[in-house]
């Protein structure tokens, strides 16, 4: 399956849902109800910030129907800090989730919105001051459109991707430093060595390089897993089938286990053609651990990353599968 541009967007926009996931619990809380006013549809994980609130964004609602960033504490107090209007000098439709620097500040980045309506890197004070860092312009031959938040590195600068622009329109791999200098660091262009289009962010190792996804290009137009250095340098070191020995069109970040490799999904492709669970190490050797099948007992078609437990287990969320069929928790 080659997914196009547009075909590859609608997508992102239908079904991306990268939600905070609970290892232990056994009863689940309500803590707040969005009413539109205060947010609607949040779709990034919460982060806790060193205050011990939980800040997060919706993509949609608040003062200018355009997303909002949200305070909320553990018994449930929630304090919108900012509303985004989408005007030049401010972003809207905030999909990734916030970071907190080094400096206690927050940074993250919007779809729309900025001086050229193409995205925006934002950084905001516990309180709710935003300063727009950068307005993304795919005319210069930047990325457009961040739907994935930022990784603060090692550096002290922050790593993001762009789902669209580049030199080639197929989205882009950046650096940003606190200023808001910001530096292309690949421009991704869908060819069977490289990947497009990627919607998920970034993860740093030890060895400082980052590891990243993206849903489409390679060698099969299933999707890469790919390393890039601080500088630049970038390396495919998968790109999927989605034959039934694995998956394909991973549109989650990796994440990185306690034993040094990575481990991720994929929502299509695998066995049963509904999604895989897969690790992959620095060298680029790839092991499927599970192929969805949808059943009672099984999920389908997962577009989220996973997390690790105390206990070492990882765990994730399904779009679809499960016992009704809306779903499951593996």
């Amino acid at each position: 399956m080659h997914l196009r541009k547009g075909n590859l967007l609608a997508i992102v926009a239908a079904i991306i849902a990268i939600g905070c996931i609970t290892v232990s619990a056994q009863t689940l809380t309500a803590r707040h109800s969005f009413n539109g006013a205060d947010g609607n549809s949040p779709e990034a994980a919460l982060v806790q910030g060193s205050d011990g609130n939980f800040y997060g964004t919706t993509p949609l609602g608040g003062a200018h129907a355009k997303g909002t960033v949200f305070k909320i504490d553990a018994t449930g107090n929630l304090t919108t800090l900012h509303s985004f209007s989408g005007s030049p000098g401010d972003g809207a439709v905030p999909v990734g989730g916030l970071v907190q620097g080094s400096d206690g500040n927050f940074c993250g980045t919007t779809a729309s919105g900025g001086a050229f309506f193409q995205g925006t890197v934002f950084r905001m004070t516990s309180s709710g001051a935003i300063t727009v860092l950068h307005s993304f312009n795919s005319f210069f031959n930047e990325g457009a459109v961040p739907v994935a938040g930022l990784v603060q590195a090692g550096d002290g600068n922050f790593y993001g991707t762009t789902a669209v622009g580049g030199q080639h329109f197929q989205g882009t791999v950046f650096r940003i430093d606190a200023t808001g200098n910001l530096t292309t660091l690949h421009s991704f262009s869908g060819s069977t060595n490289d990947g497009s289009n990627p919607v998920a962010g970034l993860v740093q190792d030890s060895d400082g390089n980052f590891y990243g996804t993206t849903p489409s290009g390679g060698a099969h137009f299933q999707g890469i897993v790919c390393r890039i250095s601080q500088g630049g340098g970038f390396t495919v070191l998968h790109s999927f089938t989605g034959y039934p020995a694995e998956g394909g069109v991973p549109f989650a970040a990796l994440v990185q286990g306690n034993d040094g490799d990575f481990y991720g999904t994929t929502a299509v492709g695998g066995t049963h053609f509904k999604g895989t669970v897969f690790k992959i190490d620095a060298a680029g050797s790839l092991t499927t651990l599970h192929s969805f099948s949808g059943s009672n007992g099984d999920g389908a078609n997962p577009v989220a990353e996973l997390v690790q437990g105390s206990d070492g287990n990882f765990y994730g969320t399904t779009v679809l599968g499960g016992t009704h069929r809306k779903g499951h928790r593996l």
